[in-house]
């Protein structure tokens, strides 16, 4: 570890302690930018603008929009796990990291010089761009375990999406005057407007990124290694070794199979909701709005959440975000004017970052430091697997049916599943096995 860098060890200062817990927690205030401008609010309703400019319908742009997320993630779900360990074994999370970042930025930015009917370019630059914001998610969130003191992870996860939602907001009303008052800027035409938005994404993950960076040395104190083809073999044998222990880790792989239920429903209920509100006539404005709601009201109840849990425990306090959910997903069936759209979005906001936050949390207990890579690779694989079924159910139950109401109605069994899974993980158990394995490490 290097000298001039404050260190992650529990035993660090106070004042070191907190410098680093902000420092990671900024990352997802920078990346969060992408999450809400280009994954939610403006990209995907510009993106069925330009499929329908090609000539197809409404409702097949709404359901190519669904098939490139779900594209899009099988890259980095299929490599996801073998990269984790690799990083493991280099010591390169903060490499891996520096890489997933150039290629969101550069992505995100290269959306802004799209033509008017290049829809196919503007898949494959997203699929660019979701690579880097996904694939640096897991060795941002591999990250968690070691900086974060025992005890305090439940306040750490949470005081990063918490601090998301407010930096996402913030971007998204700037950007929402861009596109709505552009008057108030000069010679700002709605046109440039959109593709400045692209831009400030990059700018904006980039920038505030810079504090991990720069705060936060690679954990562990082992000496770097090249990253090479070797490192990447060794890194898929020892993700082979792993699964052929998964049995130790059993607690583990039923919480997987829960979040990855559940969380399929949460990310599909992000990434469609533009696009859907587009379809069944929730004007542009009003989406933006419910938007701004969503992000503002995240901010303190995603803070809550890390307060409840201290109370109720993690799990329950997720069963809690699931029920909500599935109040949310049979409520948008019946959807017919923008007050609707507003009131759901008010639930979504009361519970879609803490559930997020305090599933990290409650994964990161039950797996071992050394290996928090690979396991957050699995973590992240399983988000992108089940990922790729949610918004391809929705698109397609949509399109067989001549209505998206009723592929929003599907995302109601994710829900339950995921729930009635999550109920039977034995906490106490999984961290019970990863002290042991750590241990030993």
């Amino acid at each position: 570890m290097s000298e001039n860098k404050p260190t992650s060890s529990p035993r660090s200062s106070a004042r070191d302690y907190r410098r680093v817990v902000n420092s990671w927690a900024m990352y997802d205030w920078a990346n969060s930018a992408f999450a809400v401008i280009i994954l939610t609010a403006v990209y995907p309703v510009y993106y069925r603008a330009l499929v329908t400019n090609a000539g197809r319908s409404p409702e097949d742009a709404t359901a190519y929009w669904a098939y490139t997320n779900s594209a899009s993630l099988l890259v980095i779900a299929l490599v996801g796990p073998v990269l984790g360990a690799a990083a493991d074994l280099a010591a390169g999370k903060m490499r891996m990291l520096k890489i997933a970042l150039a290629l969101g930025v550069l992505g995100s930015a290269s959306l802004a010089f799209l033509g008017s009917e290049t829809f196919v370019i503007g898949s494959l630059l997203f699929a660019l761009a979701n690579l880097g914001f996904t694939g640096g998610n897991i060795f941002y969130e591999a990250l968690l375990p070691h900086i974060a003191r025992p005890g305090d992870l439940d306040r750490v996860s949470t005081r990063g999406y918490a601090l998301g939602y407010l930096g996402g907001g913030l971007l998204l009303v700037i950007n929402a005057l861009w596109l709505y008052r552009p008057e108030w800027f000069g010679p700002l035409d709605r046109e440039f407007a959109l593709r400045a938005s692209f831009v400030s994404v990059a700018v904006w993950w980039l920038v505030f990124a810079l504090p991990l960076f720069r705060n936060i040395a690679e954990p562990g104190g082992r000496e770097m290694v090249r990253l090479s083809t070797r490192v990447l073999i060794d890194g898929w044998s020892r993700l082979q070794g792993t699964l052929k222990q998964i049995r130790r880790y059993r607690q583990v792989a039923l919480f997987l199979a829960a979040f990855w239920l559940y969380n399929d429903g949460v990310s599909t209920i992000i990434k469609m909701a533009a696009a859907y509100g587009d379809e069944i006539g929730i004007g542009h404005n009003d989406m933006l709005i419910a938007l701004i709601l969503t992000q503002f009201i995240g901010f303190p109840s995603t803070l809550g959440f890390g307060a409840l849990a201290r109370t109720l425990g993690a799990k329950r306090s997720i069963l809690l975000g699931l029920a909500c959910y599935m109040v949310v997903s049979i409520g948008g069936f019946f959807i017919k004017s923008a007050v609707h759209f507003y009131a759901l979005a008010v639930v979504v906001g009361l519970v879609q970052g803490g559930t997020q936050a305090l599933s990290r949390s409650l994964f990161t207990t039950m797996v071992p430091k050394a290996q928090s890579s690979e396991f957050f690779g699995f973590f992240s694989t399983g988000e992108k697997l089940a990922g790729i079924v949610g918004p391809a159910l929705f698109g397609l139950v949509g399109q067989l049916t001549g209505s998206s109401r009723w592929g929003i109605i599907s995302v109601v069994f994710l829900f339950v599943t995921g729930a009635v899974l999550l109920c039977r993980v034995d906490e106490q158990e999984g961290r019970s096995v990863a002290e042991t394995a750590e241990s030993f490490a």
